[in-house]
């Protein structure tokens, strides 16, 4: 993709109401993008529904929740779970008698893992399982929800699944070094890449964040059919990443963290919505701003580009809301640091060359370099050790203003049918947010 489709107006369209459908395909673990939507398809008084990954026993035997288990999920979402497995991925899978893809991977060491390979023939006999699996899954958990659906009702369904590292213990390590380290503890991500546990970590990212949206829509034709052919309308969201603009300058730039190994499936994500958007099926992948989670932690330096989000929300006509923001940031700092100058620190580090070589639309995602690790990383730390406490961040909290933004963006965004591939930028996201703080 050599072009962006930015997200410039806000979106006001009410096509979901109360009777309505909203489906979560992906489970809801914690505090993340997800809860926007869900916030905004309760609003509408829609029926809420959702799936699970289903849990892993000791044995590696993947199975469903328990009644406990259900009865919690239920609750955390708000909805009934369809409570079929619906793990996706295939580094735990494997034809009977057979060895999975982590089991196969299981001599790997920080010494010999660059040189270790593996029979291919295996791994893909061990896709094959894991989409077999999947997709009997999806096609039992969309009948089930079929069943929910009136006639003539819209249904909007949301994907929420990523990720796909296979659980081996050399790959932390592996992973520190070329996502937390400089200096001598460098790594460089081209090396994983290049060899077959970076191959095999790609293509289980793929199956995990990408494919999943293939087999949704295909598992989802008759609900989407029958809703159509009643007076309904149907709706795929995604939640992708492939940088974000942010100010600089004063200007909007692209920016993008780097080094993004997941930026492949993600890229593959939006040629799927792509190909359905040509079938005429309204699927939108949203390129959503870097905030802070549990899974991002991995990836020093991630959070930096938040922080101009600040001078956004006052650009973007922020009044006394905006200015309780700053106010609330510069809470958080150690005594005697002002916001102003943790900003221009931030300003140095985006205008620095070394950065500003990595805003390379065209050629992401970019390996990483010794030069970008040690700007970026010390950076980052720089910037944590000016804060009271390491529990308690600005990013956090900036975090939780994008996911406030992003859910009423994309919900009426959604039902507009803008494109298949479209960015949530700092602009929009802090116009949102004055707007609602405004009312």
């Amino acid at each position: 993709m050599t072009e962006r489709t930015s997200l410039r107006h806000l979106p006001h369209s009410d096509l979901f109401r109360q009777g309505d459908v909203f489906v979560l395909f992906g489970e809801l673990f914690g505090r993340g993008y997800a809860n926007g939507l869900i916030d905004e398809a309760r609003k509408a008084g829609m029926t809420i529904v959702g799936i699970t990954v289903g849990r892993r026993d000791d044995d590696g035997r993947l199975r469903e929740l328990s009644a406990e288990e259900h009865a919690e999920a239920e609750t955390k979402l708000g909805g009934r779970i369809i409570n079929v497995p619906m793990m996706a991925g295939f580094d735990l899978d494997a034809p009977e008698g057979e060895q999975n893809p982590t089991e196969l991977l299981a001599g790997l060491t920080l010494k010999n893992w660059q040189e270790e390979q593996l029979d291919w023939d295996k791994v893909e006999a061990c896709r094959q399982v894991g989409v077999q699996r999947f997709t009997a899954s999806a096609a039992i958990v969309m009948n089930e929800i079929d069943k929910l659906v009136p006639d003539g009702a819209n249904v909007f369904f949301a994907h929420t699944m990523a990720g796909g590292i296979p659980r081996v213990k050399a790959f932390l390590a592996i992973a520190n070094r070329i996502y937390k380290g400089a200096g001598e503890r460098f790594m460089s991500s081209r090396a994983l890449l290049d060899s077959d546990l970076g191959k095999l970590i790609l293509m289980n990212f793929d199956e995990v964040t990408a494919n999943t949206l293939h087999h949704l829509i295909h598992a989802s034709t008759a609900i989407r059919e029958r809703a159509e052919r009643t007076g309904g309308q149907v709706r795929y969201t995604a939640y992708g990443y492939h940088g974000t603009e942010i100010l600089i300058d004063g200007q909007y730039q692209w920016q993008t963290y780097t080094n993004y190994t997941q930026g492949y499936a993600k890229m593959r994500l939006e040629s799927v919505a792509e190909a359905a958007w040509a079938k005429g099926i309204s699927a939108t992948v949203y390129n959503c701003p870097e905030i802070r989670t549990n899974s991002s932690d991995l990836f020093v330096g991630v959070e930096l580009s938040l922080f101009p989000l600040l001078k956004a929300l006052k650009k973007e006509g922020g009044g006394a809301w905006a200015q309780q923001q700053w106010d609330i940031c510069q809470s958080l700092l150690e005594d005697g640091v002002s916001l102003d100058s943790l900003l221009e620190r931030i300003e140095a580090y985006n205008n620095d060359a070394t950065s500003a070589s990595f805003r390379n639309f065209e050629a992401w995602p970019m390996d990483n370099t010794p030069a970008l690790a040690e700007v970026m990383i010390n950076t980052s730390h720089d910037m944590t050790k000016l804060h009271k406490e390491r529990k308690e961040l600005i990013t956090d909290h900036l975090s939780s203003l994008v996911l406030e933004g992003t859910g009423p963006l994309m919900f009426h965004a959604t039902a507009e049918k803008i494109a298949a591939v479209v960015w949530l930028n700092h602009d929009i996201i802090a116009r949102q947010l004055n707007a609602i703080h405004a009312q």
